[in-house]
């Protein structure tokens, strides 16, 4: 197992130093004592614990939490501090520990073996860990794969749409009911209940192939999906967006990082008429922050990097007066002229061909602006 420290007390990195070097199966790969300095070491480098301080210096270790997560989402977290009133705070970012300085090699001890025993233990190849995790891409695609036999082999189209579905509910029960509307909609009750019982066996064999056989829970007419040993980008996505509330130049990276990761719509290869509603509120959440990101990258005269975002953002709504409105000011502001004059005529063809519309004065007088 792969562990970092991050603290800025150096007596307390010598000691946990001490500790972690002579535990068996754990493999010190780094400490820090910034934020800054952990965060540029884990997007380069393997890390599968971090040991924080929630008050590191003039940094906030909750904050430095979710950043790291946004990188690497399938990171385990402990966070170590003299300050036991945060404790609840802590865990807003799911931690899987949170221990009060001292810490004794027992606690220690407890938290690795704690760690271990979620990523899994494999004797066959002398005691490596194996983290044997589903990986779901939902973001431009709809993939499901495993590191040990890559991509689920869907046994029918139902099946690969319920597990969709139920991901989309992110591990709430959901009564059958509502899965035999949304599920299959034209289908009489009595019909729909055999296909739906006919396509849960078969995801539950599909997924038991990769060694997730009771991933898939039923009860009390119920159904939903357990996430505890799932990687959902578009989950990890929202998640990271929220914990990005401010953006600064702590976390710029960070967000850059996150903003990439949207490769596109939800689902976006897939016709399902029930994700319609969810696809549209990922997007808006998307907006929201590729905005923020955008202009506060047009802030710091890094154009390159905001007109990417900008044409990213009107690609995927070419009728948003907002996300047209800051392209143009990101391109004036380069002194691209003829960029300008390009993405306008475009506006402006669109809007009059499409809904027989004229630009907006906002937009209007910035065009002129930069003329």
């Amino acid at each position: 197992m792969k562990v970092l420290i991050v603290d800025d007390e150096p007596a307390m990195l010598l000691a946990m130093k001490r500790l972690l070097s002579n535990m068996e199966g754990v493999e010190l790969v780094g400490s820090f004592q910034s934020a800054a300095e952990a965060l540029d070491f884990i997007r380069d480098s393997e890390v599968d614990l971090a040991f924080l301080d929630i008050q590191i210096a003039a940094d906030n270790g909750l904050e430095l939490a979710r950043s790291l997560r946004s990188v690497r989402a399938e990171l385990e977290i402990v966070f170590t501090t003299s300050h036991a009133e945060f404790a609840i705070q802590a865990y807003d970012v799911y931690p899987l520990d949170y221990m009060v300085k001292p810490v004794s090699r027992m606690r220690l001890a407890q938290t690795i073996t704690r760690a271990s025993s979620r990523r899994g233990t494999s004797s066959s190849d002398g005691g490596d860990l194996k983290f044997n995790r589903l990986t779901v891409r939902g973001l431009g695609c709809f993939e499901v794969s495993s590191k040990q036999l890559g991509a689920v082999k869907w046994i029918s189209k139902k099946s690969m749409e319920l597990f969709a579905y139920l991901l989309v509910n992110r591990g709430r029960s959901v009564a059958k009911i509502r899965v035999l509307e949304d599920i299959f909609p034209e289908m009489p009750v009595k019909n729909a209940e055999t296909y739906l019982h006919t396509a849960v066996y078969q995801l539950r064999k599909a997924l038991s192939q990769h060694g997730f056989k009771e991933m898939v829970i039923s009860a009390q007419e119920q159904y939903r999906v357990d996430l505890d040993q799932a990687d959902v980008d578009f989950i990890r996505f929202e998640q990271a967006v929220g914990a990005l509330s401010e953006i600064h130049a702590a976390n710029e990276a960070a967000a850059i990082t996150l903003e990439k990761q949207f490769a596109g719509e939800l689902f976006e290869d897939r016709s399902f008429v029930w994700a319609a509603a969810e696809r549209e509120r990922l997007m808006i959440v998307y907006d929201a922050f590729a905005k923020r990101l955008a202009s506060w990258l047009l802030a710091q005269q890094r154009y390159r990097e905001a007109v990417h975002i900008a044409r990213k953002m009107v690609s995927h709504n070419e009728f948003d007066e907002e996300s047209n409105l800051l392209l143009l000011n990101i391109v004036g502001a380069m002194g691209d002229r003829q960029s300008l004059h390009r993405y306008y005529e475009r506006h402006t063809q669109l809007l009059h061909q499409e809904l027989g519309l004229q630009p907006s004065l906002v937009i209007q007088k910035l065009y002129e602006q930069y003329q």
